[in-house]
């Protein structure tokens, strides 16, 4: 049975600046070819197919790229908490015109991620950065620039996202450009969900949940400019996501069905 406890990062994120923050350890365990990243908990923080270290294994990463369905080359793409790196390298790969940016203010995890994820190297596209996220949404600089934001951002609990306010919401969706969307996993069998999704609709004019998967996963998509979505009309681009990159997009509509009916 896992046992509830105080998130150490909740509670350093209390404390005088001046402090450094203390970090739950960064763990792993493999199984059947899949390598877990853990943060001192049996809570799944990730996974990496080792004979495929480019390929988000878990539902939930898979589904956070759902805004591909809108969006078939993106110029600007972050992503806030960098896990096991999956969503990172999919981007990287699948992208080869688009500048892909990943903030995680842990460096123990950018170096696991270094050293056992296969993360690429920094180069004049990719740019991971020990930074917090907070920090980075609410930077001026980085408002207006993005086509998509994926957020997953999880401490050791792994029972709801860290940053959960209406005003952090609000500095995401400042970072996104008129057409831009933002995915983010949640846990749907948990009091943050709703929070969290007040928050959201705080900020954004339109708001969408996609089913729930694994254990509470629930990947929700928000706006910025509110469209009219047409899933039917959306068929033709999921078939050609799949063809091109085997993400289950059809998967995607049917969910984009039930949440719209």
């Amino acid at each position: 049975m896992l046992i509830k406890r105080k998130s150490i990062e909740k509670e350093e994120s209390s404390r005088p600046a001046t402090r450094k923050p203390k970090f739950a350890p960064v763990t792993l365990s493999e199984l059947d070819g899949v390598r877990y990243l853990h943060f001192g908990t049996e809570w799944v923080q990730g996974a990496m197919r080792i004979r495929k270290p480019d390929w988000p294994e878990l539902e939930y990463a898979q589904q956070m790229m759902a805004w591909m369905l809108w969006n078939a080359a993106p110029t600007r793409v972050a992503q806030l908490g960098l896990g096991t790196g999956a969503l990172t390298k999919f981007c990287y790969k699948h992208f080869p015109e688009t500048q892909v940016t990943t903030v995680e203010l842990n460096p123990s995890v950018i170096s696991i991620c270094y050293s056992m994820f296969k993360l690429p190297d920094n180069d004049g596209r990719l740019n991971v950065v020990e930074m917090d996220a907070m920090d980075y949404v609410t930077n001026p600089d980085n408002h207006g620039t993005l086509d998509a934001l994926q957020v997953d951002l999880y401490d050791a609990t792994a029972r709801g996202p860290v940053l959960d306010t209406p005003e952090f919401y609000q500095a995401c969706a400042a970072c996104l450009n008129d057409d831009g969307i933002m995915t983010i996993n949640l846990f749907g069998d948990h009091p943050s969900y709703a929070k969290n999704l007040k928050a959201m609709k705080f900020a954004f004019p339109q708001v969408v949940s996609l089913p729930e998967v694994h254990d509470g996963n629930v990947v929700a998509i928000a706006f910025k400019t509110r469209r009219n979505i047409d899933v039917a009309a959306l068929a033709d681009r999921a078939a050609q996501i799949v063809a091109e990159t085997k993400l289950p997009a059809k998967s995607w509509l049917k969910g984009l069905k039930a949440a719209l009916a």
